[in-house]
């Protein structure tokens, strides 16, 4: 058996015992991503939470415009997020102050009205004002933090893979005389892992893949220097190093290293979309936001794709958070899937779980929405559409969301919580 092939199954296992364990890679927490329209604010994404286990496939699904896009480019940090956080192997890399900024106006707001009170009522002035900086102190601590770990985060990774370097050369260094002639070598390899370890972000182990194949790549660029410009940037230098890697991806994506010397236009749809995902994975990213890559292609070269993103899954032990808008699609490749609806999370749930018990209106109204090649089955199909003031009642009980069966979440009511229930205890 060769030595690639126990690596392939060394990966594979790693990646099964990991999702096992449950190992989260990913953590979203209260992202909001608010944009200003003139006086008024678009939510485009609020509130949404979720986590992505090492070695999974994360579907995010939902109708064009609900927020799936924008999400993905908060947590790559395309877009600076409004409020809450976003954590990748632990440590937070993506951080907002608006919420922290909202609680000090509140409280400031809070400190106005009850000074504004007379009579009987009216309150301490001091200790009203030692209430309110109380408040203030503690969250300008929090967007202290926030802002640091959101700017830092890189810097400090570098750091690390710096500190790394040095106490794996330097004591060896130490240690040999400088006239040996293996010294010059020890030292030509430090002060390049040095050199590499310094530019090290740790932004780069997400990598993107994105929606139209055609814009998201440079015209201006031939195929190689589109692919190895992530390694340009992190500081690789040796042209022959480039052209091998580039070579090796190439194939890994299903395309000849004949390509590499070409420019966009001189490929189809499908084939810049492998470009595209050629340049992500010679990155040797740990997470792939894979942005419908699927959704400008035909049907026959979107299950091309699929495959290659399911095999380069588990050749490179990848995780991957899909986003798209076709269900069919995303049941096959995910294995848990969120839905979103105007900015919100709606359902959370294993795919087979979601196509089995759908609870949410939303997401009846979607699978509903699945034509299949059935023409019988198409004539007695009922499509369900979704009305939000129809089938909730929020006037008074506020939505929240809630795990109503084990892995299983949905956005409801307290009278809504109970019904779902239900629905789930009689199935």
């Amino acid at each position: 058996m060769s030595e690639q092939v126990l690596n392939q199954q060394e990966v594979l296992l790693q990646q099964e015992n990991a999702v096992a364990q449950g190992e989260t890679l990913l953590k979203v927490e209260n992202l909001c991503q608010y944009f200003k329209l003139g006086h008024s604010t678009l939510k485009a994404v609020n509130n949404v939470n979720f986590e992505v286990k090492k070695g999974e496939v994360f579907g995010l699904v939902g109708e064009s415009g609900c927020g799936k896009t924008t999400t993905g480019r908060s947590i790559i940090k395309l877009y600076n997020c409004t409020s809450g956080n976003v954590y990748f192997g632990g440590k937070r890399i993506c951080a907002g102050t608006g919420a922290y900024k909202e609680t000090k106006k509140a409280a400031f707001n809070a400190m106005v009205e009850a000074l504004k009170a007379k009579g009987d009522d009216k309150p301490d002035f001091k200790a009203e004002v030692a209430k309110y900086l109380a408040v203030a102190k503690e969250e300008n601590a929090k967007i202290k933090s926030a802002k640091h770990d959101h700017n830092k985060c890189d810097k400090e990774y570098a750091k690390e893979h710096v500190a790394a370097v040095k106490a794996e050369y330097l004591p060896k260094l130490k240690a040999m005389d400088k006239k040996d002639p293996e010294y010059k070598a020890l030292l030509f390899k430090y002060l390049k892992e040095y050199r590499l370890a310094r530019k090290e972000r740790l932004v780069t182990k997400i990598q993107m893949v994105f929606q139209d194949p055609i814009a998201s790549l440079d015209p201006r660029m031939t195929v190689k220097e589109i692919i190895a410009e992530g390694l340009i940037i992190k500081g690789i230098r040796d042209k022959e190093v480039l052209e091998e890697k580039v070579y090796e991806v190439l194939e890994k994506v299903g395309l000849v290293k004949e390509h590499a010397g070409r420019y966009p236009h001189e490929f189809s749809g499908g084939q810049r979309q492998r470009i595209g995902v050629a340049r992500s994975i010679i990155m040797k990213p740990e997470l792939i936001i894979a942005d419908e890559p699927v959704s400008a292609l035909d049907v026959s070269i979107q299950a091309q794709v699929i495959n290659l993103l399911n095999d380069l899954r588990h050749e490179l032990g990848l995780t991957i958070l899909f986003i798209a808008h076709d269900l069919s699609v995303v049941k096959y490749f995910s294995d848990r899937i969120a839905v979103m609806y105007f900015g919100n999370m709606v359902e959370l749930t294993t795919s087979e779980e979601l196509f089995k018990n759908p609870l949410h209106p939303y997401t009846k109204s979607l699978l509903s929405a699945i034509p299949l090649p059935d023409p019988i089955y198409e004539k007695k199909r009922e499509r369900i559409v979704y009305n939000p003031l129809a089938d909730h009642d929020y006037t008074v009980d506020k939505p929240s969301f809630r795990e109503v069966a084990p892995g299983h979440f949905v956005s409801c009511n307290d009278a809504e919580f109970k019904k779902y229930q239900e629905i789930l205890a009689n199935k």
